[in-house]
């Protein structure tokens, strides 16, 4: 079958032929369709910390249609549309993943490939009303976005939530969980224009972070909040504790502008604010999260897609931050 295979000397992704996977009694092969490219694998090439003496198919996100499945299967049958879950082996506590947690596409293959064979515990039906592409845009950034909102920050109705940096795929699905849950929801952004796409989406308004007073100027605008969903930290960390109202929640998942310099412990233990870590899901997550893309008909925003044979030009564009919605990737035109 023909993948995308990381060079491990130049670090980029190249297609070559490889052995297709093998289907064991509790697997199901899919043939994809197609896939989104996230920050999880830009900051993997970015690095340069995967290294292995066989090729590396990275890609944590797919959709496709199943091809065979194993002789334990019982949930899939040839033909059916699937979605699969990047979430492996989260273990046992649903609260945190245990220590031989993964996400897919490395070390086992992933989905920049046409084919994966992979646990069925891991494949959900796809949403009947999105597309491949739709449905390939969904499954980290939608998982990540779930556990964000409502797990780990604990929205419940009539919570006033605050996105930052909007325009990846992790913020512009909390955004539409949120405003399909009747939130009102404001965001930051470095760029006026995803502030304007994002209030057609159903942002109340917005503030652009690289103004010197935007924490005020939201504060006015907007007052406080009860839900933080944030994935820069970086100095500016300290402003989201005094934005946030007293027993409000700050769900932290990326890194995007650095280390936290500074926080003042007296507003954290004043407000009874709790900032809490997430990463992922887990497997109940995700289908909880399939469920609610379903049950209120949301669409992906998607920000461009590119054929398998031209997948290097996506990832120069996520590096530059210039999209808005997710990168996806046609598999079907290699």
């Amino acid at each position: 079958m023909k993948a995308i295979v990381l060079n491990q000397e130049t670090y980029k992704l190249e297609i070559s032929d490889v052995e297709p996977p093998k289907v064991s009694d509790s697997n199901v092969l899919i043939k994809l369709k197609a896939a989104s490219i996230n920050h999880h694998e830009l900051w993997s090439l970015k690095e340069k910390d995967l290294k292995s003496n066989s090729n590396i198919i990275i890609g944590s996100d797919g959709a496709g249609i199943v091809r065979e499945v194993g002789s334990l299967v019982k949930t899939f049958k040839t033909g059916d549309e699937v979605i699969i879950n990047p979430s492996i082996n989260w273990g046992s506590n649903e609260r945190a993943q245990g220590p031989n947690y993964q996400i897919l596409g490395f070390p086992g293959q992933g989905t920049f490939a046409e084919y994966i064979s992979i646990d069925h515990q891991y494949v959900e039906y796809k949403p009947k009303h999105l597309s491949f592409e739709e449905s390939a845009a969904l499954p980290l950034a939608g998982l990540t976005a779930y556990r964000a909102l409502f797990t780990r920050g604990e929205f419940e109705s009539n919570d006033k939530v605050l996105i930052t940096g909007i325009g990846g795929g992790v913020a512009l699905f909390a955004l539409k969980f949120a405003v399909a849950s009747g939130a009102d929801v404001y965001v930051t952004s470095g760029s006026e224009s995803k502030i304007s796409k994002a209030i057609e989406l159903g942002a109340k308004g917005g503030v652009n972070y690289k103004a010197n007073n935007w924490s005020s100027d939201l504060e006015q605008m907007a007052g406080g909040f009860d839900v933080i969903v944030d994935s820069a930290a970086g100095e500016d960390f300290e402003k989201l504790t005094e934005l946030a109202n007293s027993g409000g929640r700050i769900a932290l998942f990326g890194r995007t502008a650095g280390n936290i310099t500074s926080l003042n412990p007296k507003t954290i233990f004043w407000k009874q604010l709790s900032i809490h870590g997430t990463t992922m899901g887990n497997g109940h997550e995700f289908k909880k999260m399939i469920e609610f893309v379903s049950s209120k008909s949301i669409h992906p925003v998607i920000d461009s897609v590119y054929p398998a044979n031209n997948i290097n030009p996506g990832f120069e564009k996520m590096n530059r931050g210039e999209q808005f919605g997710k990168i996806i990737i046609n598999l079907d035109e290699f």
